[in-house]
């Protein structure tokens, strides 16, 4: 074995020990039935008198799953809101990571640590801060009431909105920092020889800034639209009953249900949504880099 195929053994093994061996895993139990017993699904393997005669399959899972109602909107619901997230995270986000690349070097630093920073502390914690924050009885509704602003507590929990902006909040950093590393390696002789050619600075930015920027964009908006398809944390605390993502439902079928083979079918297709748009970047991402 060459030094090259050793130092890449360690990495694929891993790999295939903690990534490819529990995805077929949950693939095997997804062609199962559910039953009353430990583990709640049934063998994949036909057995008897103890030797294996064959393999026993069923695609009802499937079935059940492109037919009812509740998984089709869970998983369209899940999509829109991890999309809206992503735009508003995204709007958000370029105009910090712009800023911070044109700051001086010296107040860089300090400016991508306050990004971070909410990372220093518990996700769970600083969800449960939002509800304290958005409840009727919380610091926003009790403020403005103190203001006059309002006569009683607005609604602010248990919405759409609150899922919105748990969301932003907690994936903000994701999208900041790709955008960050490409906009700080941007060559500003680019933008000064535009000026120079009469460009108006928000020309410079559609026609030069933006256009570089794209790789950044894409993958700030991938590591946050992947996790935001299935979060189930902040729409169950911060969303109400009405808030439908497929997270939740996977929680209900594993854990109220006890119907492992559904949710790991849930789940399977759940991968093949978010491997789709990991496909289009790689795709577009060669594309992208010999844009001028």
């Amino acid at each position: 074995m060459t030094r090259r195929a050793a130092v890449l053994a360690l990495p694929w093994l891993w790999a295939a020990l903690f990534l490819l061996l529990p995805l077929a895993l949950v693939l095997k139990i997804s062609f199962a039935e559910a039953q009353v017993s430990v583990p709640p699904y049934s063998d994949f393997f036909e057995r008897l008198d103890g030797a294996i005669v064959g393999v026993k399959t069923t695609f009802a899972n499937y079935q059940l799953l492109f037919s009812d109602s509740l998984y089709v909107r869970a998983y369209f619901s899940s999509s829109w809101i991890a999309f809206v997230s992503t735009l508003l995270t995204l709007l958000l986000g370029y105009p910090m990571a712009y800023a911070i690349a044109r700051a001086p070097a010296q107040r860089r630093n300090l400016l991508l640590v306050l990004i971070i920073l909410p990372f220093w502390t518990s996700f769970l914690v600083r969800i449960y801060a939002w509800m304290g924050l958005l409840r009727p009885t919380g610091i926003i509704n009790t403020a403005l009431q103190s203001l006059g602003m309002i006569d009683a507590p607005l609604q602010l929990l248990n919405t759409s909105g609150a899922v919105y902006l748990g969301i932003v909040y907690a994936y903000l950093p994701f999208m900041v920092l790709p955008l960050y590393a490409r906009l700080e390696k941007l060559d500003g002789a680019l933008l000064e020889a535009a000026a120079d050619l009469g460009a108006k600075p928000w020309q410079v930015f559609l026609h030069v800034t933006l256009p570089l920027s794209l790789p950044g964009v894409l993958a700030g908006c991938l590591l946050v639209f992947i996790p935001a398809v299935g979060e189930f944390v902040i729409p169950d605390l911060l969303g109400g009953a009405d808030t439908l993502m497929i997270g939740k439902v996977l929680w209900a079928e594993f854990f109220s249900n006890r119907d492992w083979p559904m949710s790991a079918a849930v789940t399977m297709v759940l991968l093949v949504v978010l491997v789709a748009p990991i496909m289009l970047f790689q795709a577009l991402q060669p594309r992208t880099d010999q844009r001028p």
